[in-house]
């Protein structure tokens, strides 16, 4: 987690995204990237495409590296490296360029959420984000004060896929010193009996080096409420799950519990690609 990337535009959100993130880096002797989504009128938009010299692009350029550095002077910035980037682009489409040209181990974005109509059909940016990024995504809901994960829970039905990325999973929670509260919801559709479901479980940890853990076994009527329910049981600092990143029509008919989850949790939520 040396290099974080913070897309912000500038709403108590982001302030609370960026808060996380700096205790994050002077924790972990890393950088952040401060990131400005320009997404300029349509007219101005046109204009820029074709070259033309418009002089309300430079007003909202002027405006938003105004904004950046009055950012940067931050209180919770001292003592971090810090990079600003303004681009002129969709925010999706930007965040994902910048992440990987800087070689990105870590987003963290501010959100409200999405809700009804607008999260059926349009979605948040923190969404696309975690359907789409391959490097973890740290989704922030309010000002948390202290970042401290003493609880984190990894909800996950632990099959071989999941392995890879469970490996960053394991070295976040070491990383913070966090008690991993690895998780397992029973629903009426996949039951699993309890001897059955922490034999799943023990047998997929046998090979990674956990610090500090513990196994769970939750039944709910369905996995997001599960994961939400028993992560307000134990006061959780962090929910962490995986993600398939589903495009098109997969993503309609199948959905996504990270994306749920990024939409309706209150509690930071973390996202780790398949």
């Amino acid at each position: 987690m040396k290099k974080i990337l913070v897309p912000t535009d500038f709403s108590n959100h982001a302030e609370y995204a960026l808060k996380a993130a700096a205790q994050i880096a002077k924790k972990n002797g890393g950088e952040i990237f401060l990131l400005h989504m320009l997404e300029l009128p349509n007219q101005a938009g046109d204009a820029l495409g074709s070259g033309s010299d418009i002089p309300e692009i430079m007003i909202f350029k002027n405006a938003a590296i105004n904004r950046l550095e009055d950012l940067m002077d931050h209180e919770c910035l001292d003592g971090i490296k810090v990079s600003e980037i303004i681009q002129f682009e969709l925010a999706f489409e930007g965040i994902m360029k910048v992440s990987a040209i800087n070689n990105i181990d870590l987003i963290v974005m501010g959100s409200h959420g999405a809700s009804g109509f607008k999260e059926m059909f349009i979605g948040s940016n923190a969404e696309k984000v975690v359907r789409n990024s391959d490097v973890p995504v740290l989704i922030i809901k309010k000002d948390v004060g202290e970042f401290n994960v003493d609880k984190f829970v990894f909800a996950s039905d632990f099959t071989d896929e999941i392995k890879k990325p469970f490996a960053k999973v394991v070295e976040f929670a070491n990383k913070f010193g966090a008690h991993l509260e690895l998780a397992m919801i029973n629903t009426p559709s996949s039951f699993k009996p309890t001897h059955l479901a922490e034999e799943i479980m023990r047998d997929f940890i046998s090979n990674f080096s956990i610090n500090k853990y513990s196994i769970n076994i939750y039944n709910d009527v369905n996995i997001e409420t599960g994961i939400l329910n028993f992560s307000n049981h134990i006061n959780a600092d962090l929910i962490g799950v995986c993600t398939h990143g589903r495009k098109g029509i997969a993503h309609f008919f199948n959905g996504s519990i990270s994306e749920d989850l990024v939409n309706h949790a209150q509690r930071p939520v973390v996202t780790f690609k398949i």
